[in-house]
C-alpha cells in the first residue's frame, strides 16, 4: 500500500510538470486549450487503477525489480459486485452516479456411469447449475474544489438480488429391482460415482434480496484533460433477506415398496450492517467524455 501511495504522489508531481493551468480562469484548460474538468453533459466510466500502477511500477522498478501482478487487465472499480460504474454530469458540480450488473448463467456437467442393467455399457448423469446476480445503484454526487484537485461527496440507494438452483438427472432409474442405483455422488474433477440409496434431485437456494444506502466522500486529481485518478470512503447501511430454500431427494421406501421424493426446507436469513468502507480499497481512474 505504501508503494501505491508513493506512485500516486509521483503521478501528481509529474502531472503538474506536464500540464500547465491558466491562472484563475473559470473554465480550467491546459496549454492546448483543452478543458480539463468535467462539464454538464459529460459521461464517465471508471476502472481500477491497479493495472496502471503495476505497469508504471514495472517500468520504473519502484518494486526493486520484483514482479507486480499482471498489468494486462481491465478491472472493475468494485471487485465485490463486478458492476459497471459510471457518471453523468447534469452541471459542472453535480453528477448522477450509477452502477449495474445483470448476470445469469446456466452450466451443465455430464458424467458417464456404469449401466446397472448392462455393465458393458454406460448411462449419463447430468448436473445443471443456474445462477442469477443483479446489482443496481444510483447516487447523486456534488463536487467542490479549484484546479485539478476536486473533492466530492454524495449519497444514494442500492439494490441486489441473487438466486441459485442445482438440478440433477440420473441415467440409472431407482426402482424395486434397483434400490441403490449407481449414480454420481460428487461432481468434482474427476466426478465420483457409486451405489447410493438417497440422491439429490433439486437444490434451490433461497432468493437473497439486499438493499441499503451509502454516503461517500472522496477526491479526484485530473492528471490530464478529462482523465482523473481518485478514491473515496463511505458509510454503508445495508439489509439482506434470504428466503427459504428447498432440497429435494429421492429414495426407495421398502415399507411402501415405492420410490419416494422428499422435500426439505432450508432456513433463510436476515442481516443488517452499518459500517465505514473504502470502496474495496480501490484507487480508480475515471475517463470523461
Amino acid at each position: 500500500m505504501k508503494k501505491a501511495l508513493v506512485l500516486v504522489l509521483f503521478f501528481l508531481f509529474v502531472s503538474n510538470l506536464m500540464f500547465a493551468q491558466e491562472g484563475d480562469n473559470e473554465i480550467l484548460k491546459n496549454k492546448k486549450g483543452q478543458v480539463i474538468l468535467p462539464e454538464a453533459g459529460d459521461y464517465a466510466i471508471g476502472v481500477s487503477a491497479t493495472p496502471f500502477i503495476d505497469l508504471v511500477g514495472n517500468l520504473i522498478k519502484i518494486n526493486s525489480a520484483g514482479v507486480f501482478t499482471s498489468p494486462l487487465t481491465w478491472n472493475f472499480v468494485d471487485p465485490v459486485t463486478n458492476a459497471i460504474y459510471g457518471k453523468y454530469f447534469v452541471n459542472d458540480q453535480t453528477a448522477y452516479r450509477f452502477a449495474f450488473r445483470i448476470g445469469t448463467s446456466s452450466v451443465t456437467k455430464k458424467n458417464y456411469v456404469t449401466d446397472d442393467n448392462d455393465n458393458t455399457k454406460d448411462v449419463l448423469d447430468k448436473w445443471t447449475s443456474k445462477n442469477t446476480f443483479v446489482y443496481l445503484s444510483l447516487a447523486m454526487e456534488k463536487r467542490v474544489g479549484k484546479g485539478r484537485l476536486q473533492m466530492f461527496y454524495g449519497a444514494g440507494p442500492y439494490l441486489s438480488f441473487t438466486g441459485s438452483t442445482d438440478i440433477y438427472k440420473y441415467g440409472n432409474e431407482m426402482s424395486s429391482s434397483n434400490t441403490t442405483p449407481t449414480s454420481t455422488i460428487v461432481w468434482g474433477a474427476p466426478p465420483i460415482s457409486g451405489p447410493t440409496g438417497t440422491r439429490t434431485l433439486l437444490n434451490r437456494q433461497g432468493k437473497t434480496i439486499g438493499l441499503g444506502g451509502r454516503g461517500f466522500v472522496g477526491a479526484e486529481y485530473f492528471i490530464m484533460p478529462k482523465v482523473s485518478i481518485g478514491g473515496e470512503f463511505g458509510y454503508d447501511l445495508g439489509l439482506s433477506f434470504q428466503g427459504d430454500g428447498l432440497v429435494q431427494t429421492e429414495s426407495y421406501n421398502t415399507t411402501t415398496s415405492a420410490v419416494e421424493v422428499t422435500d426439505a426446507k432450508t432456513g433463510g436469513s436476515f442481516k443488517m450492517s452499518m459500517d465505514v468502507d473504502n470502496f474495496s480499497g480501490i484507487i480508480y481512474i475515471m475517463f470523461y467524455l
